[in-house]
């Protein structure tokens, strides 16, 4: 098998436009969590989220592409071409022909569904934009970065709630590993922070008005977020040939169902995740140091998460390092793992774990090291990045220094 290695990196999500303003947020502990604005937020319970600020779409693509990029495909190539351009990578010949885009989302065109529904049913209107199908359906974003990068080989969306970019990201790594392409671009993006997109997660009664605090003992559930991560996944050895600078590699990955509860998480489930990903990457759990966790701030996913890395790692989960990033830019549900991963990243290139930011009180439930509200320098060889999601769906990466 080949080995997986990273040269390229994106993003944009409400810590930063770009992958050094979001490390560097990250770094600081700062939080993109704030009021909401958008139509109608007055009618919501819920007013918060990490939402995007200062994202000037009419000047970065023209009028007719307007027509067809909702806002997730916008924040997807926005990330995609500064990844691109990080790797210097290019695509033409057989490198096109064999490479391809695997991207993960749960809501894909949100917004439009959202403006679309109230044309028609608010404001009466019998006609929508001829273009609203190609706008909104879930594989517009891995279709028009195929599209604008000149890439040929497998491409595709996937959709698994909360878990969608881990498992994009695995199927990447896998295809790569395996030498079906010598490169792909992956991730995830999301943007639900919309008047139906909030309204819809509100009836779940899982969001915190005021602040996601992972891991405290006052946490009172999440906060969404939106946002994209985009990476460049390449043969490691074509990656060296052409003196690209590795960020990383990927060197496991396990995905598990719980077949247990829609909605509610299974320890067993997470555990399997957790423990296969070590095996598949050859790894011992005390190889591992820092743990990216799912995090969400929600009573029953941080207890368990914790009791499932107490079952998996035994007397070294005292050792680990465990922080959910989710509480500075919220959940971006499909985009999360991939905004995420960009803080596995900064902990095994720079030594910097990003912290859980919100913590005021220890939970017994969740007696671990979860590195509380300031970021901590320490050398990292090996890092997990964790999702769950609804539907007991679980995907977790393995990641290494190179």
């Amino acid at each position: 098998m080949k080995r997986v290695v990273i040269t390229g990196a994106g993003t944009i999500n409400s810590l930063g436009h770009s992958v050094p303003d979001t490390l560097e947020a990250m770094r600081e502990g700062r939080c993109g969590i704030s009021e909401l604005e958008f139509r109608d937020v007055e009618r919501l319970t819920i007013k918060i989220g990490g939402q995007v600020r200062g994202f000037e779409a009419e000047g970065r693509f023209n009028r007719q592409q307007m027509t067809l990029y909702d806002r997730f495909t916008q924040f997807t190539l926005t990330a995609a071409k500064e990844a691109i351009e990080q790797s210097g990578i290019e695509f033409h010949g057989e490198m096109a022909a064999r490479s391809g885009v695997v991207l993960g989302t749960a809501g894909g065109g949100v917004s439009t569904w959202d403006d679309n529904y109230r044309s028609v049913y608010e404001d009466g209107k019998n006609r929508v934009h001829p273009f609203v199908v190609p706008k909104l359906m879930n594989n517009a974003a891995a279709s028009h970065v195929s599209m604008e990068h000149n890439l040929k080989g497998p491409s595709f969306t996937v959709s698994t709630a909360c878990a969608s970019s881990n498992h994009a990201m695995a199927l990447a790594f896998q295809m790569v590993r395996s030498g079906a392409a010598p490169a792909m671009i992956t991730g995830g993006a999301e943007s639900m922070l919309c008047f139906g997109g909030v309204k819809a997660w509100e009836g779940l009664r899982v969001m915190s008005k005021d602040a996601c605090r992972p891991f405290s003992a006052n946490r009172n559930g999440m906060v969404q977020g939106e946002g994209a991560g985009i990476f460049v996944f390449e043969e490691f050895e074509h990656a060296r040939a052409r003196g690209a600078e590795i960020l990383c590699e990927v060197v496991g990955f396990a995905m598990s169902s719980d077949a247990a509860d829609i909605v509610m998480p299974s320890k067993q489930g997470a555990s399997r995740a957790m423990a296969g990903a070590l095996a598949d990457a050859g790894l011992n759990a005390s190889d591992v140091s820092y743990i990216n966790a799912h995090g969400t701030g929600t009573a029953a996913n941080d207890k368990t998460e914790c009791a499932a890395v107490a079952d998996v790692f035994g007397p070294h989960a005292d050792e680990l390092m465990i922080s959910s990033t989710k509480s500075m830019h919220g959940h971006l549900i499909g985009g999360t793992g991939a905004v995420e991963l960009l803080a596995c990243i900064m902990a095994l290139r720079d030594g910097i774990i990003a912290p859980t930011i919100g913590y005021e009180e220890p939970d017994p439930e969740c007696a671990l090291d979860v590195v509380p509200n300031e970021s901590r320098e320490v050398k990292v060889d090996v890092a997990l990045s964790n999702a769950f999601a609804f539907g007991g769906l679980n995907a977790v990466l393995a990641l290494k220094k190179v």
